[in-house]
Order: C-alpha cells, then sequence, then structure tokens
C-alpha cells in the first residue's frame, strides 16, 4: 500500500477479501474495500450487512476469519498505539464512564494522544454545544453521540471511523453532529457506516454497498452522478412498458401517459436513440438527477437480481 508512482491515490483503508465467520454464519464474505486518503467514505446497507462486523475488524477489536485489513499501511491485527493515536472512533454503542463530567473525562484522555490541541478541544465543545460540567450518565443519547465524536477530534486524527453515528438521533442532533464533523475535518479520512443516507449525501465523497455480508459495489460519488439519471418521458398516448429495454436501464415505470426510469449509463445521444427505437409517440424528455437513496435502491435490486450495471 502506498504511493508507488508520482500521482498514485494512496489507500487509508484497503481490505483484500476479508472474511468473518461467527460459528456457522458467514459474516462478511470476501469483502475488497478501497479508501482513498482525504475521502469521504460511505459504508451503507441494510441492518445485517455486515457494516458493524466490518468496522470491528478494521478497529481490530475481532479478528478475521481470512483476508486482511490494512489500515494506514499497517495490518490491523498489528495495530498498536502508534497507529491507535491517529485513528479517531466514534461508534453509537461506545462506552463512556457514566460517573464522570464531560470536561473530567477529556482531560482523562489527553495524555493518550501527543498531538491533541486543547484549544481545539474547546471549539469543538462550544461547536456541540457540550455542558463540560455536566456528568455523563446525564447526557441524552444526542448528547452522547456529540461526546464520542469531542472525544474523537481534538487529536486531529488522519483517519475516523463512524460506525452509525446518527442512529436514533432527532433532526436537530443529527444537524449540529454533522456540522460539528464537517467543521472539524480538515484533511483527514473519514469512513462511516450509517443508513441515514440523506444526511450523508451532502459530505461523502465515495460509497460502498454492503449486503449479506458481500460488497456489491463502491465507487466514487462523482462517478454515480455522472453516469446515472432518472428519466421521464411524457407521452402523446398512454404509456406502456417498452419492450426490450436495456438492462441499464432500471425501475421502469409507467403511469397514465409517462414513463419514468434510472438509466445507469447515462450518455445523452445514446438515451436519445433508444428512445426513439423503443417509445412512440414522445412529446418530451425531461432529465433529472438521482437521490443518493434512490439510487443505491436501484442499484441493490439491480445486484442482488445479477444484473451489471
Amino acid at each position: 500500500m502506498g504511493e508507488t508512482g508520482q500521482g498514485e491515490i494512496q489507500m487509508i483503508i484497503q481490505t483484500d477479501n476479508l472474511q468473518k465467520r461467527f460459528g456457522r454464519h458467514d459474516a462478511l464474505k470476501g469483502v475488497n474495500f478501497r479508501v482513498p486518503e482525504g475521502s469521504a467514505y460511505a459504508l451503507i446497507g441494510p441492518n445485517g450487512a455486515g457494516k458493524t462486523t466490518a468496522i470491528k475488524l478494521l478497529m481490530n477489536i475481532i479478528a478475521p476469519s481470512e483476508g486482511t485489513a490494512t489500515i494506514l499501511g499497517v495490518d490491523s491485527r498489528a495495530l498498536g498505539p502508534g497507529q491507535f493515536a491517529r485513528i479517531g472512533y466514534v461508534s453509537e454503542n461506545q462506552k463512556i464512564p457514566g460517573y464522570m463530567k464531560v470536561a473530567e473525562y477529556l482531560a482523562y484522555l489527553r495524555p493518550f494522544y501527543p498531538s491533541w490541541d486543547i484549544a481545539l478541544e474547546g471549539e469543538v465543545l462550544r461547536q456541540l454545544r457540550l455542558p463540560p460540567d455536566r456528568k455523563v450518565a446525564n447526557l441524552s443519547h444526542g448528547m452522547r453521540m456529540k461526546m464520542a465524536l469531542a472525544c474523537a477530534l481534538p487529536f486531529r486524527p488522519k483517519l475516523l471511523i463512524l460506525d452509525e453515528p446518527f442512529s436514533g438521533l432527532d433532526p436537530l442532533a443529527r444537524d449540529e453532529l454533522i456540522e460539528g464533523l464537517l467543521g472539524q475535518a480538515g484533511e483527514m479520512t473519514i469512513f462511516i457506516s450509517s443508513q441515514e443516507l440523506s444526511e450523508i449525501e451532502a459530505f461523502v465523497s465515495d460509497v460502498g454497498f454492503l449486503d449479506d455480508g458481500k460488497l456489491l459495489f463502491q465507487e466514487s460519488i462523482d462517478a454515480l452522478n455522472a453516469r446515472l439519471r432518472g428519466v421521464r418521458v411524457i407521452l402523446d398516448r398512454a404509456a406502456i412498458m417498452p419492450p426490450g429495454a436495456p438492462a441499464t436501464w432500471l425501475d421502469i415505470q409507467v403511469a397514465g401517459n409517462v414513463l419514468n426510469f434510472i438509466d445507469t449509463q447515462y450518455d445523452q445521444g445514446r438515451l436519445d436513440a433508444r428512445i426513439t427505437a423503443l417509445v412512440a409517440g414522445v412529446e418530451r424528455v425531461e432529465i433529472q438527477p438521482v437521490p443518493l437513496r434512490s439510487m443505491f435502491k436501484s442499484l441493490a435490486r439491480a445486484t442482488r437480481d445479477g444484473r451489471a450495471v
């Protein structure tokens, strides 16, 4: 791993055939992540897909059954204090001593991180509206998630790993957590698992979809936005399902005189030619961007069906 040639992108996280079995259950099935330096990589998928298992393997909380994970150039099973001092970790299940006050716990953490920035600590506390004198046990769920983030940012980690940080948060708490995260993102790489697609859409640069322990696909947001478009065809007659529609047209729907679908290999000239050949009575064609949630629902269904999109 690392830069072996001029202009080559360094991978902060890289896994090769990563597998994890619990008894007879295969939680991860040969997963290959590639997380570029400086990216905000979102690992998305349904409950039980294996997202938390993957993160625990990356953090060396559990060991892989087969395959490897390389983090900051080091095998995950060999991560030591030097690497953990450069990795921030925030989980919805993170345990923080409830008897300690916010400021007391931050003071306890400081000696473990040579790069801890006390001024940044104060800035993060203010930005997240965390009360320094309140005991952790008396914090709401949203405040505890903010507390976990406040513990991970002041030492300016090179890699920040977030495991479902928005789970169970109300919209205001989610917004404040995201604002705090983005306000201090700097040059760090972010690896986030989340089901809150509408929340992460504004800041992620790369995405991977995990389902039933398999990585169905991973791609940059720019590449996805370039090749996926929502297409709305308005006709002068009742719409019908177009015969022989390309495999790259997903979620084809007809309603009245309107034909809707997602084109996963968008090219305006090719699209116009296909519509002309397959659809009669076209009055106009409208092209729209595809929201991240719709994008991944369509791609996940197609991939599960064995369709290459």
